[in-house]
C-alpha cells in the first residue's frame, strides 16, 4: 500500500509538471485559443503556411551547427541565427498541428548544441567586454537563449525524459552560467543587453522549470532587486514610456521585455505583470509606434540604424503580445496590416480576427504631437515630437533634450530633425555601422561612430569651439540633463517646444525653442530661437545637416574648385569636407534646397558678421565608412549670441511637366526687436506682412503677464510666449 501510495504521488507530481508546458510563448488557454480560430482566417493561413514553408524543408535535413568562427554577417553567425529561428518556428508549428516531426527537429537540434555548447570558450571573434560563445557577442547568445528556450517549452510534451535532461543540461545550463557567472556585471547591467540576458536566463528557467534561474532574471545576481527584469522595467523607462536608449533600442528591447512579461504572466498569473508601473509596457509600445516616420521607419536618434521600422520580428513580437495584455486597438491593426502577417501567437490571432471582421483600421496611423519625459522619474529632461498636418502630408519635428541615453547615447543637447511628407529633411547622422555585412567590420561599430557619429558636429545644435558636448565623455554626460521650459501642443496649427542646458559646454547656458506653425494658406514654417550666453567669447557653430538638392542661396559665396580643406581637426571636423564658404554681416541669408518635389528653405539672421559653411561628410574616410551628406553650418563669435533661424516648407516641382511653383521662400526678412535677460521679440516678414515671436526669457509661469510696444502698437499675453501675425495673436486654433 505505502509503495502504491508513492508510485501515485510521483505519478501525480509528474503529471503536474508535464501539465506546466508550454507556458513561455504559449499558456495552454492561449494555444487552445489559437486552435480554435484558425480554421477560415485568410490572413492566420498565410501565417502558417509561411512558417511551413520555411520550416518543412528542414523535417528530414541534417541541420549544421557549426563550431563558432565568424563575425555578424559569416557562415558560422548566420547559421546559429537560423537555426534559432528555425527553432522556434518548428515550435510553434509543433503546437498548432501536433505533429511529432516538428518536435523531433527540435529536439534533434538541441541535441547537437548539447554537444557544442560546453566545450566553447571566448568566441574567437569577439572584441567586446561581453564577448560571446556561439556568437562573436554575448548579446547574441542571450537572443539564442530567449528563441530556443521557448522552443523547447513548446515541444517540452514531445521529447523524451531523457533528451530533455540532456538538453538542459548540455544546451542551456553552460549559457546560463557563462552569462550569470562570467559575464556577471554585464549580466547586471540596466542596459539593453541586459534586457536580453536576464530574459534569457528568465526563459531558460520557465522552460526547464528551474525556479532560482526564474529569480536570478527577476532580482538580479544579488537577489536584492536591484538589478535584474524588475530593476530594468522600474529604470529603463520614464513614466510615460519613453526608453531611455531612443526608438531605434526601444524596437529591439521590447520583444525581451514583452516575451518575458509574457511567460511571467502565463505562470505567475497573480503577479499581474502587464499592469507594472501603470502598464508600463504597453505605454512603451505606444511610445515606440509615435517615434516612427509616415513609413514606419523609426526615428534615427543615438546610435540608431535608419532601414528599422515597425515591421521587424521584434515589433511583430511586441504587438502580438501588447494585444493579447491589453486588447485590440486601431493603432495596432494599421501596424499589423502593414506588417502582412501576424505572429500565431493569441494576440496574433485576435488581430487577425479583427482585420478579417473589417474592424476600422484608419487609413493613416493616428500620429500626433507628444511629449515624454526621460529618466526613470520623468525628470531626466525629455523629448517632443511636434507634428503638423495630416496623412502623407504629415510634418514632425523631434526636438531631444533627454539625457545622454548610456554607452549609445550621442553628444546632442537640444538637438532637432524634421521629417516631411515621409522624407527625412534635417537629419541625424545615426550611426556608422553595417549590422550584418562582414566585410565592414564584422558588422560592428566602425570607428568612426565614434570619431563622427556621436560627435556634436554631426548634429543639428551649436557646438561650441569645435568641442562635442561634454567634450565626449560619456561617464560626464550621463550625470546631467537638460530642463523642460515650456511647451504647448494643444493648438493644432501652432506647436511650441522649449528647453535650456547648463552643462554640455562649461559655462555656458544654451536656450532653444523650436515653434512649428502654419497660417491659412501658407507654408509650414519652423523658427528656431537659440540663444547662447556666457562671460567670454566663444566660437559657436550651428549646423544644419539638410538632406537634398542645392538650388540657391542668396549670398556670394567661395567655392573650393580644385582642392578641399576639412571643416577642422578634431572632434568630428576632421570628417567634413569644407566644400564652400561665405563671409556675411547683418543680413537675412537663405539658401533653398530640394527633395523629393517640394522645397526647403532656411532664413537666418546674420548680426554683425558671420561665416557660413557648405560642407559634406566623408573627408578623412579612406575605407568609404561614412555616407557623403551634405551641411550648411552658420559660425559666430561672440559671448552671448542668439540665432534666429526659420525654416520654409513649400512649393513643388513637377518632374514630368517640367515646371515648378511656389520655389521662392515667402520669409523676406528676419530681425530682433528685443533681446535680454527678460525678453527675446523676434520680427519675421513674410509677404510684406510680420510674424512675432514673443517669448519671455525668465518668468516661465503660465499665468505670468507680459507686454511690449512696437511701432505705436500695445502687445499683452499670458504666459511664457505669444505670437502674432499681422497684428493679430494666434491663439485657441485661430488667427
Amino acid at each position: 500500500m505505502y509503495r502504491l501510495l508513492i508510485t501515485i504521488i510521483a505519478f501525480l507530481v509528474s503529471g503536474c509538471l508535464f501539465a506546466q508546458h508550454p507556458v513561455g510563448f504559449y499558456s495552454k488557454a492561449d494555444l487552445n485559443y489559437v486552435k480554435a480560430n484558425m480554421v477560415g482566417n485568410a490572413l492566420l493561413q498565410q501565417s502558417l503556411d509561411g512558417l511551413k514553408k520555411e520550416t518543412d524543408p528542414w523535417l528530414n535535413k541534417a541541420v549544421d551547427v557549426p563550431t563558432p568562427k565568424d563575425a555578424a554577417g559569416g557562415y558560422s553567425h548566420e547559421k546559429h541565427k537560423a537555426n534559432y529561428l528555425l527553432l522556434f518556428n518548428s515550435g510553434i508549428l509543433y503546437s498548432i498541428t501536433g505533429k511529432q516531426a516538428y518536435a523531433d527537429l527540435v529536439g534533434r537540434v538541441l541535441l547537437q548544441y548539447a554537444k557544442l555548447n560546453p566545450g566553447l570558450k571566448k568566441h574567437p571573434q569577439a572584441t567586446s567586454s561581453s564577448p560571446g560563445r556561439i556568437f562573436w557577442q554575448a548579446l547574441n547568445d542571450a537572443n539564442w537563449m530567449v528563441y530556443t528556450s521557448m522552443a523547447y517549452d513548446m515541444v517540452y510534451n514531445g521529447l523524451k525524459k531523457s533528451d530533455r535532461d540532456i538538453i538542459t543540461a548540455g544546451a542551456f545550463k553552460p549559457e546560463v552560467d557563462f552569462i550569470t557567472q562570467d559575464l556577471k556585471t554585464w549580466f547586471n547591467l540596466i542596459h539593453n543587453h541586459a534586457v536580453w540576458a536576464t530574459a534569457a536566463v528568465g526563459m531558460v528557467g520557465i522552460a526547464t522549470d528551474n525556479d532560482q534561474y526564474i529569480q536570478l532574471a527577476l532580482k538580479g545576481s544579488s537577489g536584492n532587486g536591484s538589478t535584474g527584469f524588475y530593476a530594468l522595467m522600474g529604470q529603463l523607462f520614464s513614466p510615460d514610456g519613453y526608453y531611455t536608449e531612443g526608438p531605434y533600442y526601444t524596437r529591439y528591447a521590447l520583444l525581451p521585455f514583452m516575451i518575458f512579461a509574457n511567460a511571467l504572466e502565463n505562470k505567475f498569473p497573480e503577479q499581474h505583470l502587464f499592469q507594472y508601473r501603470n502598464a508600463i509596457l504597453e505605454k512603451a509600445v505606444n511610445t515606440a509606434l509615435q517615434h516612427t516616420n509616415t513609413d514606419g521607419m523609426f526615428f534615427p536618434m543615438n546610435d540608431a540604424i535608419k532601414d528599422k521600422d515597425y515591421t521587424t520580428s521584434e515589433m511583430l513580437m511586441a504587438l502580438n503580445v501588447a494585444t493579447k495584455a491589453y486588447g485590440v486597438k486601431a493603432a495596432y491593426l494599421f501596424v499589423a496590416k502593414k506588417q502582412g502577417k501576424v505572429l500565431l501567437g493569441k494576440g496574433g490571432v485576435q488581430l487577425a480576427k479583427a482585420m478579417a471582421e473589417d474592424k476600422a483600421i484608419p487609413q493613416w496611423f493616428p500620429y500626433t504631437s507628444i511629449e515624454n519625459t526621460d529618466g526613470s522619474n520623468g525628470k531626466q529632461g525629455g523629448l517632443n515630437i511636434l507634428r503638423l498636418g495630416k496623412g502623407q502630408d504629415l510634418s514632425s519635428i523631434i526636438f531631444k533634450y533627454t539625457s545622454h541615453g548610456l554607452s549609445h547615447g550621442h553628444f546632442d543637447k537640444l538637438n532637432i530633425n524634421l521629417f516631411d511628407a515621409g522624407k527625412e529633411i534635417l537629419q541625424d547622422y545615426g550611426s556608422a555601422r553595417f549590422v550584418g555585412v562582414e566585410q565592414k567590420y564584422g558588422g560592428r561599430y566602425l570607428p568612426e561612430n565614434g570619431k563622427y557619429a556621436v560627435q556634436t558636429i554631426a548634429h543639428n545644435t551649436v557646438v561650441v569651439d569645435e568641442t562635442s558636448h561634454f567634450k565626449g565623455e560619456e561617464k560626464v554626460a550621463e550625470n546631467f540633463a537638460p530642463i523642460k521650459r515650456f511647451s504647448a501642443l494643444d493648438n493644432p496649427n501652432l506647436l511650441v517646444a522649449s528647453a535650456l542646458d547648463s552643462n554640455a559646454s562649461a559655462g555656458i547656458k544654451m536656450e532653444r525653442t523650436i515653434y512649428f506653425l502654419q497660417m491659412p494658406n501658407s507654408p509650414k514654417l519652423m523658427i528656431d530661437l537659440f540663444k547662447l550666453s556666457s562671460k567670454i567669447q566663444h566660437q559657436y557653430d550651428l549646423p544644419f545637416h539638410y538632406l537634398g538638392q542645392f538650388i540657391h542661396a542668396n549670398f556670394p559665396y567661395q567655392s573650393s574648385k580644385n582642392s578641399m580643406n576639412t571643416l577642422g581637426k578634431k572632434n568630428g571636423y576632421q570628417y567634413l569636407w569644407k566644400e564652400a564658404e561665405a563671409s556675411v554681416g547683418n543680413a537675412t541669408v537663405q539658401f533653398s534646397f530640394m527633395n523629393g518635389k517640394t522645397f526647403y528653405s532656411l532664413s537666418s539672421l546674420i548680426q554683425d558678421s558671420a561665416k557660413l559653411f557648405f560642407a559634406r561628410s566623408g573627408a578623412n574616410d579612406p575605407n568609404f565608412n561614412l555616407r557623403h551628406d551634405p551641411l550648411f553650418v552658420i559660425r559666430k563669435n561672440a559671448s552671448n549670441q542668439t540665432f534666429v533661424n526659420v525654416l520654409e516648407i513649400h512649393g513643388k516641382y513637377d518632374p514630368v511637366m517640367e515646371t515648378s511653383s511656389g520655389s521662392n521662400p515667402t520669409v523676406e526678412q528676419i530681425s530682433l526687436i528685443q533681446d535680454n535677460q527678460d525678453m527675446t521679440i523676434a520680427s519675421v516678414l513674410i509677404n510684406g506682412k510680420t510674424l512675432l515671436i514673443c517669448e519671455s526669457r525668465n518668468n516661465l509661469d503660465k499665468s505670468s503677464q507680459h507686454k511690449f510696444e512696437l511701432g505705436g502698437q500695445r502687445f499683452e499675453w499670458t504666459g511664457p510666449f505669444a505670437i502674432y501675425y499681422n497684428g493679430r495673436k494666434i491663439s485657441g486654433g485661430t488667427y
